[in-house]
């Protein structure tokens, strides 16, 4: 809901919320929503797109996979994600970039499901616009926000199992030093994370090597898989979920997207 103040001024909010359990959803209406599960949802997600994925649905659970599967035609579908962070039986795919390449999703259909990221989306979707944030596309995406017209931003880091996670934040984090943030009212993590940016910018490949995902990653030898969640500016695709369909921001729409109604 919008703040007007005397002499009708217009009070801009921006706030990174650091799990997605931070979401009051009463608070939504009207906002700008920007998901981040940059290992490796939100930035499997981009890739799929990218790659020319026919239609991409990021979904809630395994239950609304199978709703939205019975409405597809199963001939060119693909399903892919994880669930505590193992693949899921019987999918196609796991939760990795690298799986959705353009000769496996070109003109396919891919439904999409995680532990977190993808039930971040499903949290924010009472945001007026839900878009898919990452690192590879955090320069278009504070761009893209800034073009906007809106005067209500929330940075949603999805977290793991209720718990904050460094690689999300910086996502937020890295989108925020992209924008010029004065005039716009910051919430403590808003600030926090414009702090964090002023100590780690260009350096970011440090902390993100800490975090807990990060050293899942340096453990295993997939520093492939690290150095491209990593590279920031590498995309210029901001993904917009609507009703609950992946399109690039200010696509035009070609053809119907699945409404929530469909599944049910």
């Amino acid at each position: 809901m919008r703040e007007i103040r005397a002499g009708g001024f217009v009070v801009r909010r921006l706030r990174v919320l650091m799990t997605r359990q931070e979401i009051v959803p009463e608070r939504l209406p009207g906002a700008t929503a920007v998901v981040f599960d940059v290992f490796m949802a939100t930035t499997t997600l981009l890739t799929i797109l990218e790659n020319g994925a026919r239609g991409v649905y990021p979904v809630e659970s395994l239950e609304e996979a199978d709703r939205v599967r019975a409405k597809l035609d199963t001939s060119s579908l693909l399903r892919g994600g994880e669930q505590d962070a193992a693949r899921i039986d019987g999918y196609d795919h796991g939760p990795f970039p690298e799986e959705y390449a353009p000769e496996v999703v070109a003109n396919k259909d891919v439904i999409f499901v995680t532990t977190n990221g993808t039930r971040a989306i499903a949290d924010a979707a009472g945001a007026q616009r839900v878009l898919v944030g990452n690192l590879r596309n955090a320069p278009a995406v504070a761009r893209h926000l800034e073009a906007s017209s809106t005067d209500s931003i929330y940075l949603i880091c999805a977290g793991s199992a209720g718990r904050f996670t460094i690689e999300d934040f910086l996502g937020a984090a890295t989108i925020l030093s992209h924008m010029h943030t004065d005039g716009w009212k910051l919430n403590d993590a808003a600030w926090l994370a414009l702090d964090f940016m002023e100590r780690y910018a260009g350096k970011i490949e440090g902390p993100l090597k800490q975090s807990r995902a990060g050293r899942w990653f340096v453990r295993n030898d997939r520093m492939d898989a690290f150095e491209f969640v990593a590279d920031i500016g590498a995309s210029e695709t901001v993904p917009e979920v609507v009703e609950g369909k992946l399109r690039r921001a200010g696509e035009p729409q070609d053809s119907p997207p699945l409404k929530v109604s469909d599944t049910e």
